[in-house]
């Protein structure tokens, strides 16, 4: 596998951290999770559990090793040098001044291992006036502007459905250690890699940053491609209660749909820019996909060049087949839920394994043979 021999040291904990070396693993890194003293990694205990351990946990920590280590008394910090020494790539999400406190900072590690790749994922990042702000996902969503535009059908802002800035931060770890640890096969040098998920978040703006860019005002969201202006880029309500999405607001995608309707004669409205000129439209939309159930809708769309997806429930949309076709659901031999890897390659394939580490089970090996 592409990350074989890569050794990586994972002292994060909730989502981003472990979400980084999750795919580091499914590749081929050998990780060591060190969980901290008491109940060890939150998200053991967090949510659902099936079968004795969290859902979570099952699908972030899977094919990792566990090592509980108290990081403020000798015995701890001395295992974690031990460690530190050989890894390759070192992963905190603390907030920012903790690691140096505890004398596990970049520089210390670096002065021991000059190869380390050291990667540091905050809310805002090691330096701004921000820096030692308390956050989670949903602060800094707040914060970014982001959830602003996601208003629900009342034209108040909804709480968001994914963990978008948690998210995005483990990808653009996961990209920067990858390139840092390619570097290090030219120089022979590490680095330090400083991961802020706010940073993070606004860098995946540039498809909606046109208005305020352009002319300095705020979005309207409702008037905004995106966000409910395109009549051929929303949700509609069906006869049953259910929704449709309308997802492609090309004007071909409407010509073909009004086509099938036979109203073609709407089609001049899909051709204006977002926003009220398309509402007659809309309207037409929202009055015919009332007229059928989601079921028929979608038999009716079947065939036609339309990007159209029923508004499934996350229960539906990891029972479609297609999910288990491409290995993103699968099953462990007690029959536990696992998520595959989304990186496919062809050659060297990523392997999912699927057992998890009861807490500080590694140990014993660990101490006795550290990477081996």
């Amino acid at each position: 596998m592409k990350l074989a021999g890569v050794k990586v040291l994972d002292l994060s904990l909730f989502l981003p951290g472990p979400m980084l070396t999750l795919m580091m693993a499914d590749h081929g890194a050998d990780v060591i999770k060190v969980e901290p003293a008491g109940d060890g990694e939150p998200s053991r205990h967090i949510g659902y559990m099936k079968n004795g351990a969290s859902v979570w946990f099952r699908n972030t920590h899977r094919g990792k090793r566990s090592i509980q280590l108290d990081l403020k008394s000798e015995d701890g910090k001395a295992l974690f040098w031990a460690l530190a020494n050989e890894a390759d790539v070192l992963v905190e999400a603390f907030r920012p001044g903790v690691v140096d406190r505890l004398g596990v900072g970049y520089e210390a590690v670096r002065a021991v291992n000059p190869g380390i790749v050291y990667c540091s994922i905050s809310a805002f990042g090691q330096d701004g006036p921000n820096r030692d702000r308390p956050a989670h996902d949903l602060a800094v969503e707040a914060l970014a502007g982001v959830i602003a535009l996601n208003e629900g059908q009342d034209g108040k802002p909804a709480s968001p459905h994914m963990p978008v800035a948690d998210a995005l931060a483990s990808l653009t770890a996961l990209s920067g250690v990858l390139m840092a640890l390619l570097r290090r096969q030219t120089t022979g040098a590490g680095d330090y890699l400083d991961v802020a998920m706010l940073d993070s978040l606004l860098a995946w703006t540039p498809n909606v940053t046109g208005k305020i860019f352009a002319t300095g005002e705020p979005h309207t969201p409702k008037h905004e491609r995106s966000w409910g202006g395109s009549a051929m880029f929303q949700l509609y309500e069906c006869a049953d209660g259910q929704w449709i999405a309308l997802g492609g607001s090309e004007v071909k995608f409407a010509r073909n749909l009004l086509d099938a309707l036979g109203r073609l004669d709407l089609l001049p409205y899909a051709e204006l820019q977002p926003g009220p000129g398309q509402y007659p439209l809309r309207d037409f939309y929202r009055e015919t996909f009332r007229t059928r159930t989601r079921a028929d809708w979608e038999a009716w769309f079947e065939g036609k060049d339309v990007c159209f997806a029923p508004v499934r429930n996350l229960k539906e949309g990891f029972a479609d087949p297609a999910v288990a076709a491409r290995g993103m659901l699968a099953f462990d031999t007690e029959g536990n839920e696992v998520v595959g890897t989304p990186i496919r390659f062809r050659d060297e394939p990523g392997v999912v394994d699927p057992a998890i580490p009861e807490l500080d089970a590694d140990r014993d090996k660990i101490v006795a043979s550290g990477w081996g």
